[in-house]
């Protein structure tokens, strides 16, 4: 009985430190990183939201599909741009299914945009992203798709050009990535200079 006792005494330390741990880390602090980055950046806290005449169109985070040819078409996703569901095809570099998928991609791209068999196809046009829902390409990446898109509404490449870099978004702290152009914010914009032309 005696055992029992002094077990007790010495789990009851233990315990009120393991309450107090679990209401400071699992409520006390995410409420006031919570509270203070709704305060200080709410549109960041709520999802980099996108609104357009009142309506959400997007968020800045999330890549979506883009299938018609009058607009920059993004990163391919293995999941369907699905956010509840991102995730990669979880293929290896030696898969033949890859391989084949890439090569379909890449044949797309040449045909859709009349690019020769010399003009180099950026790696994320033809790869998709390890959450499936990256909305950036490259600069390279939305240059080659700048004739097809001024082709299709009828606005001078340089206008298009111009867009794609008045739009990018420079390496993170000048070291890390390249610069790259959101999709979504650059095809809103291609469908704001359609309004004014």
């Amino acid at each position: 009985m005696m055992i029992m006792k002094d077990i007790a005494q010495e789990a009851k330390p233990a315990l009120i430190l393991f309450i107090a741990f679990a209401f400071i880390t699992g409520l006390a602090y995410p409420l006031l990183i919570t509270g203070i980055v709704q305060t200080a950046i709410p549109e960041k806290a709520g999802g980099s939201l996108i609104v357009v005449n009142d309506r959400i169109v997007g968020s800045e985070l999330i890549g979506q599909n883009f299938a018609s040819p009058g607009y920059f078409q993004g990163r391919p996703s293995a999941v369907g741009y699905a956010a509840n569901g991102s995730g990669a095809s979880n293929l290896g570099p030696a898969s033949a299914r890859l391989m084949d998928q890439v090569s379909q991609r890449v044949d797309y791209l040449r045909r859709s945009n009349n690019l020769s068999q010399n003009v180099h196809v950026p790696g994320e046009l033809a790869l998709a992203s390890a959450s499936g829902l990256d909305p950036h390409i490259s600069i390279q990446g939305a240059l080659i798709q700048v004739s097809r898109i001024a082709e299709v509404r009828r606005l001078p490449e340089s206008v298009v050009r111009n867009l794609v870099y008045s739009h990018a978004e420079p390496a993170i702290f000048g070291l890390f990535g390249t610069e790259k152009v959101n999709v979504l914010r650059l095809n809103l914009a291609l469908d704001e200079e359609m309004r004014r032309s």
